[in-house]
């Protein structure tokens, strides 16, 4: 059994703009501990690159077991050129590694939507994006970011040999699937699985077992199934056709990201990774912005905290069932976009320039 400590959030700002993304979070925790009498608590600590420089390592055990013992965590970013030539095993993103590996949080969740404010800032045409909603379903704890042998070794003739294997199991498979299969019965009931069945037996594998879960459980959702380079050329071509798309660590960290931009920015984006839950309903959760943490503005006060806001609402509703609070937050968000106030990332003519600290504060404002 997981002990969790109900309603306890860990704070990891990290490294470049996440401090400043994840103290409007702050606020808007303490706002609803004061307004709505909820009883969120907050600890605070160090990741990634701040940890390194403060203790030698990318995260601290100290760190690892609040983590554990946390309802959620909601992390800022972590990493930037200052760590680039440390050994691998000390960068940075070596942290948010670890703790999506030893909390068990095998599936990412990635929304792409299209915000009606901010079609233009798509490089699509707007016919293409508007009203686009696409979830992602990323299996996070397996594939050839984990799988062994790995590693770079010497060989003849003085050539090194880089090694990264690929491998899935079916339980590994069924348990993202499943979830991808109840997230599309709560939206359009269609479900896209992508792989490279056609050149990969991991492939192969993933469909057959995507497929074997489908006529058990789920043959009331729509299934198809997609070679995940079409996917990409499809995103592009026609993003609308499709509702939630599940898929493997490694095409799913590409094809989110390509599917991100379709939206016009990164800075409205959230994510969140869960684990599974315990027969008391518990589960383990990380919750943080699609973007990263942007150390040429850090300090500048002109990020976009959005999609850090926006994490937070998953966490409501993921973690908390607490619907009505993160609709509430989801639509104050839209509200601010509505009467023109942007950060610089998504400024365009006809609507007004704020600072991070103002977007938050105006976001707030709705929520009164």
């Amino acid at each position: 059994m997981i002990k969790i400590k109900k309603r306890k959030f860990l704070l990891l700002p990290g490294d470049g703009i996440g401090p400043e993304v994840v103290g409007e979070v702050k606020k808007i925790i303490n706002w609803f501990n004061k307004n709505k009498s909820l009883d969120f608590e907050i600890e605070e600590e160090i990741v990634g690159g701040a940890s390194y420089e403060k203790h030698g390592t990318p995260i601290t055990d100290e760190v690892f077991y609040k983590a554990l013992e946390s309802e959620a965590v909601i992390l800022g970013a972590v990493g930037g050129p200052k760590w680039d030539d440390l050994e691998f095993s000390k960068k940075p993103e070596r942290a948010l590694l670890k703790l999506r590996k030893e909390l068990k949080l095998f599936a990412n969740l990635r929304p792409a939507i299209c915000f009606k404010q901010l079609v233009d800032a798509s490089s699509l045409k707007p016919d293409l994006v508007s009203d686009l909603d696409i979830m992602f379903v990323r299996e996070l704890t397996g594939g050839i970011y984990f799988g062994e042998p790995r590693g770079i070794k010497p060989i003849d003739n003085g050539e090194r040999k880089g090694i990264n294997t690929h491998v899935y199991t079916s339980s590994e498979i069924e348990r993202v699937a499943r979830v991808a299969f109840e997230l599309a019965r709560k939206r359009n009931n269609k479900v896209t699985s992508c792989e490279k069945s056609n050149v990969m037996e991991a492939g192969q594998l993933w469909k057959e077992e995507v497929q074997l879960l489908h006529e058990k459980e789920f043959k009331d959702v729509e299934l198809n199934h997609m070679l995940a380079d079409n996917c990409a050329m499809q995103l592009v071509r026609n993003p609308k056709q499709f509702d939630v798309i599940v898929t493997d660590n490694l095409f799913g960290d590409m094809l989110s990201d390509e599917a991100a931009m379709l939206t016009g920015s990164l800075g409205l984006l959230p994510s969140a990774s869960l684990g599974a839950k315990d027969k008391n309903g518990n589960m383990r959760s990380l919750y943080e912005p699609v973007h990263g943490s942007a150390p040429d503005i850090a300090g500048k006060g002109i990020a976009n905290p959005i999609a850090t806001i926006l994490s937070f609402a998953m966490a409501l509703k993921y973690s908390l069932d607490l619907d009505k609070e993160s609709n509430m937050l989801e639509k104050s968000v839209q509200n601010v976009l509505d009467e023109g106030l942007r950060t610089k990332d998504i400024l365009s003519k006809g609507t007004k320039e704020v600072s991070t600290s103002e977007i938050g504060d105006a976001i707030i404002s709705k929520l009164q």
